[in-house]
């Protein structure tokens, strides 16, 4: 039976973790709060429970979910091919509002959808959430809402959307806490030649770029940031490198869990894409 635990009290809270770890166990899902908004979150290496997952959202396999680690070394375990600049941003801003795509580890079984062999990887800055991922483990993680309506900020709004699909609520207040701007989390592509935002969110251009110099901004080619980085600012002076994220932010930055972004780079243009 659908069950909400308030997780403000810490009794509650543990009635709550340990209902949640034995569903996830069973392969159903439950919804978390994360330093976003609220997630529905299912076993990352059980193509039973993701499919579970995007079928409450009524969603298919071309927007697969990204994956909620608990810790940093996690990565190497589920991630192969890591560049030194995608370690440097993950030691810098996690935990925190980054999603990082690598290239998957091949031996891992798991089906999370058309991921074209990349994986999304994030360590949420929640207290909740990390209790729950150091008990599960790894989790495949979407907003808790159903597609196309707007993403849970409570437990209460996630619960009317997902209702019986779920079988835990784990409620910790308002998410974003109040007085936080409710943004995704920033996407960037570590599987090409050069690091490359895919979604601007939570952590600027400049804040990647103070880790990574050479990282491109959203939308923008590799030979504009070389020309840009090269040619004087107008009037004198350092160059001053635009930032095409911004100019895109509006239009990309949504009140959701980076669940919600694509979990995976480019597809080659001879496989169709989301």
């Amino acid at each position: 039976m659908t069950t909400t635990y308030d997780c403000t009290d810490r009794e509650r809270r543990a009635e709550g973790l340990a209902h949640a770890q034995r569903a996830i166990a069973a392969k159903q899902c439950v919804v978390m709060p994360t330093d976003t908004v609220y997630g529905i979150a299912a076993d990352a290496f059980s193509a039973q429970a993701v499919a579970t997952l995007l079928a409450a959202k009524g969603r298919g396999r071309s927007m697969p979910p990204p994956v909620l680690i608990p810790r940093l070394q996690t990565m190497d375990g589920l991630a192969t091919d890591i560049p030194d600049a995608g370690r440097r941003l993950a030691e810098r801003f996690w935990p925190g509002p980054l999603t990082l795509i690598f290239h998957a580890q091949p031996s891992l079984t798991w089906d999370l959808g058309d991921t074209y062999g990349t994986v999304a990887l994030r360590i949420p800055d929640d207290d909740v959430a990390q209790s729950l991922l150091t008990i599960t483990g790894p989790l495949a993680v979407s907003s808790a809402n159903r597609t196309g309506q707007a993403a849970a900020a409570t437990a209460e709004s996630a619960r009317e959307q997902l209702a019986e699909s779920v079988e835990v609520y784990l409620d910790g207040g308002l998410r974003p806490v109040a007085g936080s701007e409710s943004v995704p989390s920033t996407i960037v592509d570590c599987t090409g030649d050069r690091l490359r935002v895919v979604r601007q969110g939570g952590l600027s251009l400049e804040a990647l770029r103070e880790v990574v110099p050479e990282i491109l901004g959203f939308g923008e080619a590799a030979e504009t940031a070389e020309l840009e980085a090269t040619e004087p600012a107008p009037g004198g002076g350092s160059p001053t490198p635009e930032t095409p994220t911004e100019a895109h932010a509006t239009s990309d930055v949504r009140p959701e869990t980076d669940a919600d972004a694509p979990n995976r780079a480019e597809a080659p243009a001879e496989k169709p894409r989301d």
